[in-house]
């Protein structure tokens, strides 16, 4: 959710604050701050607003200070305001915090602080870190690092933090648990933030905290007892850039082609009529064995995994389906060992999937995890899984992650088909498909000037409703969810056969109905939903691949031809379109939706 940067080196580290919180902007927040260490006193900023609210207040006062942190906050206790901002500070104004995640057992501490004196000056859950940090000092500890970790013990929560002490400028303390730090190793300097974004820019050579670690930051390194050795992340600074796109949303939903490229790269096997997914590190035998496949994930990855269900029933004949990750756990699920658990995230970073996959391997399960981020918690806490290779995806709303992601269940579910009773032929198929598909997709991208007149006409409507069938169900649930998240128009996504079961009560001349019109063996039904629809006035846009019946639909958006099974990401791609051209249709901040985070690592 929130952002983190911290800097320890050679360089005035305010322009760096600054510059690396700029670029985790997209993660949502409602206030920015920093503190700088200098001559044993720390220059704290904070400002309500965005990052260049913060640049306004720091003005010409910068502080030549070498070691820093600095914080975005996204609102979780108290109200957007300068105090509740971060960094905090002990009372004496020598330890300074930033955090990300929740302190479950904040108020019992900060009541027992208050009891011996301390006066609060925020409404936050983080502002009892640096009190008890520096009690710790004052009480003895030899080090910052043993200080935090003394504080630490008696906090129940997720966090990730740095720390930083006035009186020794020279070092930072970091520590995770649930909520990621990532450290980045410069040339006689050292970085830490939440997101690679704020580091690529001075280096690629990074460290993943993982859960329960520490570790100290000094111009010359970093000691931990635990931490891994260094990776190098596949990214760089340029891929941060908007490339002359007037947002992130339009340039990632115009990457898709590039995305899926790279998704299937090396994992299409014509000699077999297979895929290849070695990181799922199961042979032939053990994929045999399975006797059910569940994803889980949440938001627009349950999506994706509930399209990745019908590809496994559809291809493999293996009962599949998915689940929200955020009910997993809490209901006790039965846990089976011939069950494969697929956990999805574009972050790997989500903190209830993160604690579904813990409470499956507590269980003795087998999961693998599907995510777009090298070295990220998900990705790590399996061990096995699948890496999209998409690239950063900037925008809040998943546009390139959500195609590529049900690219990767594609070649899961042809997988699995072909070690059991698909044929080579049907295989073969296949695999022609998933290679054509990156084409396919660029030609449906060039129906967004169509989209963008349907868009235009329609972003006025106080509700819209998203029907299909079977292929087309789950993507219409993604289409009203990128609607609702990005121009905040009301949308509700149901099977196309339920609307006659209630919804269609609200069906009149000001709801307009997008219907997922395949063309398969349901292209039937589908045209008379549309006729249901019709009948009572309801407006009806068609995203099709199919010839429909002159004058059937008030507006059709047409999609190439492909292999049937790959439908739904063709047919997915207008509704990214309709979306995002709502949005700016209605003058909405379309890369930092109201509310909303790329990254949720908090419940």
């Amino acid at each position: 959710m929130c952002g983190i940067v911290g800097y320890v080196g050679n360089r005035p580290a305010t322009k760096i604050l600054v510059e690396g919180l700029a670029r985790l902007e997209y993660r949502g927040y409602d206030s920015a701050g920093l503190a700088v260490a200098h001559r044993k006193a720390l220059r704290t900023t904070r400002a309500v607003g965005r990052v260049d609210d913060l640049r306004a207040a720091i003005g010409d006062d910068e502080s030549p200070g070498r070691t820093g942190i600095a914080h975005t906050r996204w609102a979780t206790h108290g109200e957007p305001s300068e105090r509740n901002a971060h960094p905090h500070t002990d009372a004496s104004g020598r330890v300074a915090v930033v955090h990300n995640g929740i302190l479950e057992n904040a108020d019992e501490l900060r009541g027992k602080l208050a009891a011996d004196g301390v006066v609060l000056r925020s409404d936050t859950d983080t502002e009892v870190l640096p009190h008890l940090i520096a009690r710790a000092l004052d009480g003895g500890s030899p080090s910052l690092e043993a200080a935090v970790q003394e504080a630490l013990r008696v906090v129940e929560g997720t966090y990730g933090l740095v720390v930083l002490d006035a009186r020794r400028p020279e070092e930072l303390v970091v520590a995770r648990n649930g909520s990621p730090i990532v450290l980045g190793l410069g040339d006689g300097e050292m970085f830490v933030a939440s997101d690679v974004a704020a580091l690529v820019r001075h280096t690629r050579q990074v460290v993943f905290l993982a859960d329960g670690e520490i570790a100290t930051l000094t111009a010359a390194g970093y000691e931990g007892s635990r931490l891994g050795p260094p990776t190098t992340v596949d990214v760089d600074d340029a891929d941060y850039d908007l490339d002359g796109h007037a947002d992130f949303l339009s340039k990632e939903i115009h990457e898709q082609p590039a995305a899926l490229r790279r998704v299937l790269a090396g994992r299409l096997d014509a000699r077999f009529a297979t895929a290849r997914l070695d990181g799922l590190r199961l042979d032939p035998r053990e994929l045999r064995g399975i006797r059910r496949v569940t994803f889980l994930g949440c938001g627009s990855a349950l999506y994706a995994g509930q399209i990745g269900a019908g590809l496994v029933e559809e291809l493999a004949r293996i009962p599949s389906d998915a689940e929200q990750a955020s009910e997993f756990r809490y209901r006790n699920p039965l846990v089976d060992p011939e069950t494969l658990y697929v956990a999805v995230s574009q972050s790997g970073e989500t903190i209830d999937t993160l604690a579904a996959v813990e409470e499956l391997q507590r269980k003795g399960a087998r999961v693998v995890g599907v995510v777009n981020v090298i070295g990220s918690a998900i990705a790590r806490q399996c061990g096995a899984g699948t890496f999209l290779h998409a690239g950063p995806e900037v925008s809040v709303a998943s546009t390139k992650a959500f195609s590529s992601m049900v690219t990767s269940f594609a070649l899961l579910a042809l997988l699995l088909g072909r070690v059991r009773d698909l044929s080579s032929a049907h295989g073969s198929r296949l695999v022609e498909g998933l290679r054509r598909l990156p084409e396919a997709v660029e030609t449906a991208l060039r129906s967004a000037d169509e989209v963008e007149a349907v868009a235009q006409r329609y972003a006025g409507a106080r509700s819209m409703f998203y029907l299909g069938r079977v292929r087309g169900a789950a993507v219409a649930r993604e289409g009203a969810q990128k609607l609702k998240e990005i121009s905040y128009v009301h949308a509700e996504a149901y099977a196309a056969a339920e609307l006659k079961h209630g919804p269609l009560a609200l069906v009149d001349a000001e709801m307009p109905c997008v219907v997922v019109v395949p063309d398969d063996e349901l292209l039937g039904k589908n045209i008379s939903t549309i006729e249901q629809v019709k009948a009572r006035g309801g407006p009806v846009i068609a995203v099709t691949n199919a010839e429909l019946p002159d004058g059937l639909a008030d507006a059709v958006i047409h999609v190439p031809r492909l292999e049937p099974e790959l439908d739904p990401i063709l047919l997915g791609v207008p509704l990214q379109l309709l979306a995002y051209h709502a949005a700016r249709a209605l003058g909405r901040d379309i890369d930092k939706p109201r509310n909303l985070a790329k990254s949720v690592t908090v419940e």
